[in-house]
């Protein structure tokens, strides 16, 4: 595995400092725990990381178990070394911002292929779906919290609200540039290239 490349490797060694599990009720347990919304992961890849960590020595088997007519079930506990690296993966992610590649990002970067008022329609489909998600993050804390969770175990999705807000600020300040300054240039430059392509 790629140092520290698979998120799903962080989950799988952060899971098993609690208690050894095997892969199954791992899996089991992030569903429960909704952790797809943060880590990409299924039951396949999950094994296949738990592959991984076990002969990169960060895990090790613990026991085999069977119960009745079920297949053979592996529990793997997290070795010293996996502690360590589970440790310090988590403070690089925390403290290191990195390079991430949003689609968004993305699409902005070619954004001139668009015409302009073709855009503003479109961030304006953005801004009622980012109004949308917002709201659905809202009423997950409210009810959960409310339901007795510390909002300390919601952090992430205080986080997802963080940028979810300032990306409806940028989107409200890139149709104002567009309406008020941007647009008319913008279609100059889109008019001046369909006619080089006609």
């Amino acid at each position: 595995m790629g140092r520290r490349g698979n998120l799903l490797g962080l989950a799988v060694l952060s899971y098993l400092s609690g208690r050894p599990m095997h892969p199954y009720e791992l899996s089991r347990t992030m569903r429960d725990n909704d952790d797809a919304r943060s880590i990409k992961f299924s039951h396949g890849s999950l094994y296949m990381v738990f592959g991984q960590l076990a002969k990169a020595g960060l895990i090790v088997e613990q026991e085999t178990t069977r119960e009745g007519q079920r297949p053979e079930r592996t529990v793997y506990a997290l070795t010293d070394a996996g502690r360590t690296e589970l440790q310090e993966w988590m403070r690089e992610l925390v403290a290191d911002p990195g390079h991430e590649y949003p689609r968004f990002v993305a699409a902005l970067s070619l954004i001139g292929a668009l015409h302009p008022d073709e855009v503003v329609e479109l961030l304006h489909e953005r801004r009622r779906r980012l109004s949308a998600r917002q709201a659905e993050i809202r009423t997950l804390i409210d009810d959960t919290v409310a339901a007795g969770t510390h909002p300390l175990f919601l952090v992430e999705e205080d986080y997802r609200l963080a940028l979810l807000e300032a990306d409806q600020a940028f989107t409200t300040r890139f149709i104002d540039r567009i309406d008020n300054d941007w647009g008319r240039q913008w279609a100059a430059f889109h008019h001046d290239m369909e006619e080089r392509q006609a």
